[in-house]
């Protein structure tokens, strides 16, 4: 098996809803559900592989408060080398509404001092050689961000993929920020994007247009993936041939982190060198389970690749 290896944002979820309408200022609502969880793309991933018993490598780092101890907590084997930030721990409240959309509030904190020194320095590259590195959450954490030229060539010297997932940037996709994107694609083996994200950057019209400009960015042997959701996933091999997987039926409670989720499950499969239709499959069959439990589970009921 393939070892694996995670970078990115690690923070604190609150999650209350549905909520719906949006609630008028001074007024209180009161909600049916609230859950206090690791979140953050990273954490959510760490989660997923966790449960599933998988072994990796995790570099994050932690603010200095209660929230901080907690989230070290949750990770035992991998927080002794984690760096403490000074500032306080990352808080996102997330208010789910009954169309499945949701709405986030998140504090500034601890993910603006991680940097690509602190993941290296946490990282063990022989340990990895010939394993995938994901790095997530690039918009969330600048600094990081700025040094993932130096991750890049780590990443060479080691032979250790990179699957690529920024997430939505905070300023939209601005030509400048198109230009990053594909500059940080064109030393990535995977590109891990949903539906909005993959179109926007490659400003294309069509999901299979839009993998086939993702794929004609990145080097030879690449493949990209696009999460669709309730419709589940499609890849774009190092062929040229497209995979499509699509979604199972399960009652929808709590969306939030389904896309970090379902990158678990795809990366596992990549880890097992499972053939690309099961690896798709794999990540939605994760997603699936996190996305229709509560409290939040995130163990697939059964084989999804037989």
């Amino acid at each position: 098996m393939r070892p694996l290896g995670l970078a990115g944002n690690l923070n604190v979820d609150l999650i209350m809803g549905p909520v719906a309408p949006w609630p008028l200022p001074g007024t209180e609502v009161i909600a049916e559900h609230s859950e206090l969880r690791v979140g953050g793309a990273a954490g959510n991933t760490a989660l997923a592989w966790a449960a599933n018993g998988l072994v990796f490598q995790y570099a994050a780092n932690i603010g200095p408060d209660m929230f901080g101890t907690w989230l070290a907590a949750a990770f035992p084997e991998h927080a002794p080398r984690w760096p403490i930030s000074p500032r306080r721990t990352t808080l996102s409240v997330g208010v789910t509404h009954p169309d499945g959309e949701r709405t986030f509030l998140t504090t500034d904190g601890h993910l603006r001092d991680i940097t690509a020194q602190d993941v290296l320095a946490t990282l063990d590259g022989p340990s990895l050689s010939g394993g995938v590195l994901l790095l997530c959450g690039a918009f969330v954490t600048e600094a990081l961000a700025a040094g993932y030229d130096e991750i890049f060539d780590w990443a060479d010297r080691f032979d250790v993929a990179i699957a690529l997932d920024t997430g939505w940037p905070t300023q939209g996709w601005t030509k400048a920020v198109r230009a990053q994107t594909l500059a940080w694609l064109a030393r990535s083996r995977f590109a891990l994007f949903n539906e909005v994200e993959a179109t926007r950057l490659t400003q294309t019209i069509d999901l299979d247009s839009a993998a086939i400009a993702l794929r004609q960015a990145m080097p030879p042997g690449a493949c990209v993936v696009i999460k669709r959701g309730a419709q589940g996933a499609l890849a774009l091999d190092a062929s040229g041939q497209f995979h499509r997987i699509a979604a199972q039926k399960v009652v929808l409670l709590d969306t939030i982190g389904a896309g970090d989720i379902f990158n678990a499950g795809f990366l596992a499969g990549v880890a097992q060198a499972l053939p690309l239709p099961d690896c798709l499959r794999l990540g939605v069959a994760y997603a699936s389970r996190a996305i229709s439990t509560q409290p939040r589970q995130y163990r697939p009921e059964q084989d999804q690749t037989a």
